[in-house]
């Protein structure tokens, strides 16, 4: 039996497909955002429609303006957020998924219902640290 080592990868095919598990890969930045709490909330928050920033942080309790902003530029950057601001005052911002946004978003969504689903069978099997 002859054992057989995976073919290697170049740097360049690397940076084109994304080899998560590489920890030079910049695949884990991008996984950091999108796996997030507020970067999975933001893409679900998104996945009904374009919205202004106010509304995103009235539906996704608990985030601070500082943090959704952060949220946003880092899913713009990684090109899953569109960002429109309107030359007006005051401002007018909107934010949208991208086709690649709406990909991701409904994948995570997916996780986000499962969460939901089963959320009454994960906390009765935590244990209280009194037990």
């Amino acid at each position: 039996m002859t054992s057989r080592t995976p073919p290697r990868t170049s740097f360049s095919e690397m940076m084109r497909r994304g080899q998560v598990f590489s920890p030079d890969c910049p695949s884990r930045e991008v996984l950091k955002h999108v796996t997030s709490r507020w970067g999975v909330l933001v893409l679900v928050a998104l996945i009904p429609g374009t919205q202004r920033f106010s509304d995103l942080r009235r539906r996704i309790g608990g985030i601070s303006e500082r943090m959704l902003a952060q949220t946003l530029q880092w899913l713009e950057n990684d090109r899953l957020v569109d960002r429109v601001a309107y030359p007006v005052v005051p401002p007018h911002v909107e934010y949208s998924l991208t086709p690649l946004g709406r990909e991701v978003a409904l994948r995570v969504e997916g996780l986000v219902e499962w969460i939901e689903t089963n959320l009454g069978q994960i906390l009765a099997g935590r244990t209280t640290a009194a037990e």
